[in-house]
């Protein structure tokens, strides 16, 4: 018999309002059931931000530090659950063991960093032009958060935003990805376990347009935290109103393989780049811009590696990738492929739907890709990658920069001037040197430019993202004085 899952609304496991579920099913085995799972509504909603409401005084007012301890217990059952939330991931959303492992891993690290964050939570303390007056900033909560997460990391992308905004004393309502639903459950069922109070941390599952979009909108939600796609974030930014809203919203990620790099290092980090997580990573490597001079070379051992890489279940030790998401995802790189070889891309590995049961599509390498091709600009979020032939480094930037993202990107070269000058002219949030475009660690801000979003997240730019600075003013003179007035 299919289980049946809830809501949490107020420290309560409820039934939506609407009385309607949805199933989630494994991707690597479409006929097996996962469970079903509540339809929230509006009214849903609406109780979930009440209780976050009511919730919020009582926790903003505890001591930061005590607000790291419950966060520290998180840390310790994550430990704990690892390899079983590790497990559960890969049936619901597909990817690895290997790789579901990391993303348990990511949120424990992320849990530990903001539970230190407890004893910092550091403001600025600075001069005034006037006597007897002492001038600083402090940190202090924004309010009710929304957060809004994706389904292709279930459990850290939840704790990137989840840590913050407790440390900094937010009440959350939480919407999740209705293909990640039951990681969604697990790790709430953490949170309560570990001590969050009640109303602190509320979970309404279903669908964005109605749910998600009645939070965004929200009046009593103070600030809203989206990763997702780009155009969900156009809406958001429409809808949200006056509050705080940050994005992280997706990319055409490129890595730039010079003559002089280390080719089989490279060759590396375009494999693990390009197709972990099969390709559903917002900083997937999804665009190789390589010198001419290499680029033969280069394809022969690429598509030599990419026919070794092995399709099935996440959890068979010996898959390297496993199924997309959804039959939508699939159909996807399957469409983009066609587009690609239309507009005279060409194909030299892969590009076909595997006789396999479940979502899979087989690793894809185009070659021959100019910058204005649709699979040269567009996000696929698959595993499709193309090779863009350039000259020079001058070409190279020009290449990477031709997108309307910028999120991640990476260069391999063994000339230092050359690492600085892609450092410096790069449109992006984040470039590596000598590695892919993945790998991002949890206490440096992640985040990027144009399309990609305007959000800072991670390390203390999570710290900022979730607060609010309050700029303080004491005067001890024991008269009035005036700032830019009385200055002499």
């Amino acid at each position: 018999m299919t289980k049946t899952y809830q809501l949490f609304i107020d420290g309560k496991w409820l039934n939506s309002k609407s009385a309607e579920t949805f199933y989630r099913i494994n991707p690597a085995n479409p006929k097996e059931i996962l469970g079903k799972f509540q339809q929230g509504t509006k009214d849903d909603i609406d109780k979930a931000v009440d209780a976050a409401e009511d919730a919020f005084g009582k926790w903003s007012s505890i001591p930061p530090p005590k607000r790291g301890e419950i966060l520290f217990k998180i840390v310790e059952l994550l430990r704990v659950n690892k390899e079983r939330l590790a497990r559960l991931m890969t049936k619901e959303m597909g990817k690895i063991l290997l790789e579901t492992r990391g993303d348990v891993q990511e949120a424990i690290d992320t849990f530990e960093y903001f539970a230190g964050e407890g004893r910092r939570l550091f403001g600025h303390t600075t001069t005034s032009e006037l006597r007897d007056k002492f001038a600083m900033t402090i940190r202090r909560p924004v309010g009710v958060f929304g957060i809004i997460t994706p389904w292709n990391f279930p459990i850290a992308i939840p704790a990137w935003k989840l840590a913050p905004a407790l440390i900094c004393g937010n009440t959350v309502v939480w919407k999740p990805s209705s293909d990640t639903p039951l990681c969604a459950i697990e790790l709430m069922k953490i949170l309560t376990k570990a001590g969050i109070s009640d109303g602190v941390v509320n979970l309404v599952t279903g669908p964005g347009n109605t749910a998600g979009m009645h939070l965004v909108k929200h009046k009593k939600v103070r600030g809203i935290s989206f990763t997702g796609n780009r155009d969900t974030g156009k809406q958001i930014v429409k809808e949200a109103g006056i509050k705080k809203v940050g994005l992280e919203l997706g990319s055409k990620n490129a890595m730039i393989i010079m003559d002089d790099a280390n080719l089989k290092l490279a060759l590396d980090g375009v494999i693990w780049g390009a197709f972990g997580t099969t390709g559903q990573r917002c900083t997937a490597t999804s665009r190789v811009i390589i010198h001419e001079t290499i680029r033969k070379r280069f394809e022969k051992t690429l598509v030599e590696r990419v026919k070794k890489l092995r399709l099935g279940s996440g959890l068979n030790p010996r898959t390297d990738v496993g199924p997309l998401v959804n039959k939508a995802a699939r159909e996807k790189s399957a469409r983009y492929t066609k587009i690609g070889m239309e507009e005279g891309g060409k194909l030299i590995c892969g590009g076909k739907i595997p006789k396999l049961n479940g979502f899979f599509f087989q690793p894809t390498v185009f070659t021959d890709v100019a910058i204005d091709m649709k699979i040269a600009k567009e996000e696929i979020f698959g595993p499709v990658v193309s090779l863009i032939p350039v000259k020079n480094l001058n070409e190279a930037i020009k290449a990477a920069n031709s997108v309307e993202y910028g999120l991640s990107s990476s260069i391999y070269t063994n000339d230092i001037r050359t690492a600085f000058e892609a450092i410096e002219k790069i449109e992006a949030g984040i470039t590596y040197v000598n590695a892919p475009t993945i790998g991002a660690e949890v206490h440096l801000p992640f985040g990027g430019v144009k399309s990609s979003g305007q959000t800072r997240e991670a390390g203390w730019a999570g710290v900022e993202e979730f607060s609010e600075e309050k700029t303080v003013y004491i005067d001890y003179s024991n008269k009035l004085q005036r700032a830019q007035i009385d200055t002499k």
